[in-house]
C-alpha cells in the first residue's frame, strides 16, 4: 500500500488588510498518494495557487496542517523549510522563472549547486537532451522561445529527483502544439522519475490526464475524484 506524501487538513488562509479580512482557502482537506497524479482546478480567484505554494512550503497557512514527506510544515521555520523543498522539491511556473543572466545549462545546475555538490554539469546535460535542447546548452533565456525555457525550468525541475513536483500552469503561456509537448514531457519524465506530480490548471484535458481531481471553489474543496 503506498504512502501519502502530501496530507492537507483543515487549511485554511486568510490574508488582513487595513478593515478588511480576505478568507482565499477555507478547511481545505485532501490527501495525494507517493507516486500518483493530481490536478487541482477551478475558477480564477478560487485559491488554486495560493493552495499550491502552501502545499510546497512556500508559504505559511493561518490555520490547519500540511505533511509533505512526512513532515509536518507548520512546525518548521524558514531555513528548514527551504532544506525540505531543496531535498523532495521541484518546482515549474506558468512564467518559467529562468535566471536571464545564467545560461540554460547554468540554469538547470542552481538547485544542486545550492545544495553543495560538485560536477553536475553533465547530468544537468543529460536531462537538456532528455528535453530537447541539447544544443541550446549555452543559450540565454531571452535566446530562446517560450516552449524551450518551459523545458529548461522542467530539466531544472527534475536535476534533483525529486519525491513530488508541483506545476503551477505549466502551459499557461504556450501555444496549444507547445503545450501538448511539454505535457508530454511533464508526464514522461515524472513517470521515469517515479515524481508524484501535483498541478494547478485551467485545462479540462491536461485534469483529466491526472489520477485525482481536486475542484476548489471560493477557496473551498468543491468535489474530489
Amino acid at each position: 500500500m503506498k504512502s501519502n506524501i502530501l496530507r492537507v487538513e483543515n487549511l485554511t488562509k486568510t490574508y488582513s488588510n487595513s478593515d478588511r479580512i480576505l478568507k482565499v482557502l477555507n478547511n481545505v482537506s485532501f490527501e495525494v498518494e507517493e507516486g500518483t497524479t493530481c490536478s487541482i482546478v477551478g475558477a480564477s480567484g478560487s485559491g488554486k495557487t495560493t493552495l499550491l505554494g502552501l502545499c510546497a512550503g512556500l508559504d505559511r497557512s493561518s490555520s490547519g496542517s500540511i505533511s509533505l514527506n512526512g513532515k509536518k510544515m507548520e512546525n518548521l521555520d524558514e531555513n528548514e523549510r527551504a532544506k525540505v523543498r531543496n531535498q523532495f522539491v521541484g518546482f515549474v511556473f506558468q512564467n518559467f522563472q529562468l535566471i536571464p543572466t545564467l545560461t540554460a545549462l547554468e540554469n538547470v545546475m542552481v538547485p544542486l549547486e545550492l545544495r553543495g555538490e560538485k560536477n553536475v554539469g553533465d547530468f544537468a546535460k543529460e536531462l537538456l537532451n532528455r528535453v530537447g535542447l541539447g544544443d541550446r546548452v549555452e543559450h540565454f533565456p531571452t535566446q530562446l522561445s517560450g516552449g524551450e525555457q518551459q523545458r529548461v525550468a522542467l530539466a531544472r525541475a527534475f536535476i534533483n529527483k525529486p519525491k513530488i513536483l508541483f506545476a503551477d500552469e505549466p502551459t499557461g503561456n504556450l501555444d496549444a502544439e507547445t503545450s501538448h509537448k511539454v505535457e508530454e514531457l511533464i508526464f514522461d519524465l515524472n513517470k521515469e522519475q517515479g515524481t508524484t506530480l501535483v498541478l494547478v490548471t485551467h485545462d479540462p484535458e491536461l485534469a483529466q490526464r491526472t489520477q485525482k481531481i481536486v475542484r476548489l471553489k471560493g477557496g473551498e474543496v468543491l468535489a474530489e475524484n
